[in-house]
């Protein structure tokens, strides 16, 4: 057994900073639950969805969370906040360990077009090693729906995904059957960590690599600490999901390379006929005239 102790804070949020509350929020939860190692919130927590709040890393948010993770001696996630950065903007996580130091930078790759005008898609991978425990990774939100980021990060060794998002919409069912097909997939924990407010719609969820729902939130404020066992991900790699499908060895093996990945060869005629990535109107409304289909932007956040 490889136990490991995470705790996701759903929180009421606000435009502006939250950083004093989710401060609070840090030390309530090590003060009921001292046995916890690593600590996340929701995406964009730090400031919420409103582009006006933007700011250069490092700088004094992230200072605050060097301090919080320095105070208790934990890991934290800090959900995300908007940063600019050589003339762009990124939804950014950043993760600190317990000394305080930051360890890496996730910069969101698939941003919520078209709503999330605005916003520059990141290009690389997060994955850190927590000693004697496991691997993890960050994948951001409106990331996770497409499989081939959950299968990059697992194929790198990662045990568990931390996963904040931001969804106030109708779609939260989704977000979450997604998570826990992700988990079961790709045979890993999944930490689906939501927020209140101007940070969504709550709903927070955690997934283990059988495929078993270990918790599934309402819309109240909730403290989430959960032991996991980083060896029960080892195992069901090795032995299959409860003992059947090893689809990790299953995709290594696999006979057939997918066309659709050469961007060079492939025929994209399908893909080009669904039209520009806008926001659908309504029919009797007359189109805009200067569609942007940008790869990245928005201002609110899925």
């Amino acid at each position: 057994m490889t136990p490991f102790a995470i705790a996701g804070i759903q929180m009421q949020l606000g435009h502006g900073s939250n950083i004093d509350a989710m401060r609070q929020r840090v030390d309530l939860t090590m003060h009921l639950f001292p046995w916890v190692q690593l600590v996340m919130f929701s995406e964009l927590a730090c400031y919420g969805p409103l582009l006006q709040y933007a700011q250069p890393l490092p700088g004094a948010a992230e200072d605050a969370f060097r301090d919080i993770a320095r105070h208790h001696r934990i890991w934290i996630v800090n959900g995300s906040m908007y940063e600019r950065r050589d003339g762009a903007i990124y939804n950014t996580t950043s993760v600190f360990n317990p000394e305080g130091e930051i360890v890496g930078r996730y910069r969101k790759m698939f941003p919520f077009l078209p709503l999330e005008q605005g916003v520059q898609a990141g290009k690389e991978f997060l994955a850190f090693d927590i000693d004697g425990v496991g691997k993890f990774g960050v994948l951001n939100c409106y990331d996770i729906w497409f499989p081939e980021t959950s299968r990059q990060l697992t194929a790198m060794g990662v045990d568990v995904i931390l996963h904040p998002v931001m969804t106030h919409t109708i779609d939260r069912d989704v977000d979450i059957a997604i998570s826990h097909a992700t988990a079961a997939m790709m045979q890993c924990y999944i930490f689906d960590i939501n927020g209140l407010g101007a940070g969504g719609n709550g709903r927070s969820c955690v997934f283990d690599p059988s495929g078993n729902a270990l918790f599934r939130g309402e819309s109240t404020e909730q403290i989430i600490p959960i032991e996991i066992d980083v060896g029960l991900v080892r195992r069901s790699r090795e032995r299959g999901i409860r003992g059947l499908g090893q689809m990790a060895k299953s995709f290594r093996d696999r006979p057939v390379e997918f066309p659709v990945y050469d961007r060079a060869h492939f025929d994209s005629t399908y893909l080009d006929s669904l039209g520009a990535l806008a926001t659908p109107r309504r029919v009797d409304s007359p189109a805009p005239k200067n569609v942007h289909t940008l790869p990245v932007r928005r201002s609110f956040v899925n």
